[in-house]
């Protein structure tokens, strides 16, 4: 009546997506520069601070947008 095979290898990709992206939050925060780039604007006040990374979110578009961009050139 319902096949499940599609829905578990849908569920399976998922996962290994997600193991991916965990792994790669990981070494980021090994990374000295991310976060730290000029443009990278941080305001501290006496009780907030507020950290608004500009150029590394620009920075990280441009990488994703040409991996996606080699991926889909086929």
């Amino acid at each position: 009546m319902f096949d499940l095979s599609h829905l578990g290898k849908i569920l399976i990709t998922i996962g290994v997506l997600i193991i991916i992206l965990g792994g790669l939050l990981l070494l980021i925060g090994k990374v000295p520069w991310i976060g730290k780039l000029p443009g990278d604007f941080v305001w501290r006040g006496k009780n907030v601070s507020f950290f608004f990374p500009l150029t590394t979110s620009i920075l990280i578009s441009i990488v994703l947008s040409l991996i996606l961009w080699l991926i889909n050139r086929r």
